[in-house]
């Protein structure tokens, strides 16, 4: 029997992205919908405007019907995930006895940084990247370090090999929170990359912890390739989480992963931390990962057309915004520098044009003049947003 059961056999499943109109979507009251007044059109944070996979709907309705909202059990979250990355990324090495449930893929990230830095410690990022990174290390109280992305936005070795080398120096304790596929580029770090971080990690005596949140939302022309995967990844840690690949963000709920040389380390997580997530968000999660498999090849599937729009959109109607397609996420990266509107055009776009976009700025190094467009929604809103953006 097929693990993908939220589609009939043979028929193609709907994209996601059509099903639901504008006046539908502004009856919701998350923050997506919540934070701007309703002429604004939102395209910025991490949510997409999809109707849900039918199995976690059903899953989750099913668990209020019988009035199964006690306290998680057991491993099958952490079951299902292995199993999708095996047929996923044809990933063996996911142990299930390597892995901790946690509240969230960035409680998992801080209690991670917890164990294997101290406060004054150096935990590097590679700029521009995940703003959260920021506020949540430093009241952490660790330094940021940024070894920002190369020119073409991938992994610059050499940045990265310096602020080990500093950072490390008389014996101090330093970590690389690395996001792969990397947020908000899109990039997807290559295996030799990896390989070539995990040398560096190990030459110096760093720690390497993966936000992979976005790993499953990887367009058909790339290849995710896991951390704890790469020659050298066996000390690390990788956070994963249905959340961002299912648009269940609502539902929080997250696997901390263990290479087979830190599992003694993921064992030191505290209590508190592991018995966080929700009995009802691993239900939802764990559906995803086990039955919405169709579901979610219709998603990467629209999110391909959308990129291809989006290309065409900005060629006509914005030709000085400089856009390369992303390898992964739902997320457009724009390079809005040639357009004049200073650091944060942002700004620009949602005064004159009323729409909503993420200003490049808290992403670290190398954001300003940019925005995130968030291009998880329907061509037509899509459309109307770069319209809005060329004429406001």
């Amino acid at each position: 029997m097929s693990d993908s059961s939220d589609g009939i056999a043979g028929i193609p499943h709907p994209n996601p992205l059509r099903r639901l109109t504008l006046d539908q979507l502004r009856r919701r009251t998350s923050v997506k919908w919540r934070e701007y007044p309703e002429d604004v059109l939102p395209l910025w944070v991490a949510e997409m405007d999809v109707t849900l996979a039918e199995p976690v709907v059903r899953a989750v309705t099913d668990a209020l019907a019988l009035g199964d909202t006690g306290y998680p059990h057991g491993t099958g979250y952490a079951e299902a995930l292995s199993g999708f990355a095996h047929r996923r990324w044809g990933w063996d090495g996911l142990a299930v006895a390597r892995t901790k449930a946690v509240p969230d893929v960035m409680t998992g990230i801080v209690e991670l940084m917890r164990l294997l830095t101290g406060p004054g410690d150096a935990v590097v990022v590679n700029s521009p990247v995940y703003p959260p990174f920021y506020p949540f290390l430093g009241d952490l109280d660790r330094r940021v370090v940024e070894a920002p992305l190369g020119p073409e936005g991938r992994l610059d070795l050499d940045a990265i090999e310096d602020a080990f080398h500093r950072e490390t120096a008389g014996g101090r304790r330093t970590a690389l929170l690395l996001c792969n596929p990397q947020n908000p580029t899109g990039t997807v770090h290559t295996a030799e990359e990896l390989t070539a971080v995990a040398a560096l990690a190990d030459r110096y005596g760093a720690r390497v912890v993966a936000d992979e949140i976005h790993a499953p939302l990887t367009a058909p022309d790339a290849t995710f390739v896991p951390y704890l995967s790469v020659p050298g990844g066996e000390n690390g840690f990788s956070l994963m989480s249905a959340s961002k690949g299912w648009n269940l963000a609502g539902l929080k709920a997250a696997l901390a992963i263990a290479g087979p040389a830190a599992a003694a380390d993921l064992a030191r997580l505290p209590g508190e931390v592991v018995d966080g997530p929700s009995h009802l968000c691993v239900i939802a999660h764990t559906t995803a990962l086990r039955e919405g498999v169709d579901w979610l090849d219709a998603l990467l599937a629209g999110l391909d057309e959308n990129r291809r729009l989006l290309t065409k959109l900005l060629a006509e109607r914005l030709p000085a915004v400089r856009y390369r397609p992303s390898q992964a996420t739902y997320l457009a990266w724009l390079d809005c520098r040639d357009l004049g509107l200073g650091d944060d055009p942002a700004a620009a776009f949602l005064e004159r044009g009323r729409v909503a976009l993420n200003g490049g700025l808290p992403f670290g190094t190398g954001g300003a003049g940019h925005v995130r467009l968030n291009l998880a929604t329907s061509p037509e809103i899509l459309t109307e947003a770069v319209d809005r953006m060329a004429t406001g």
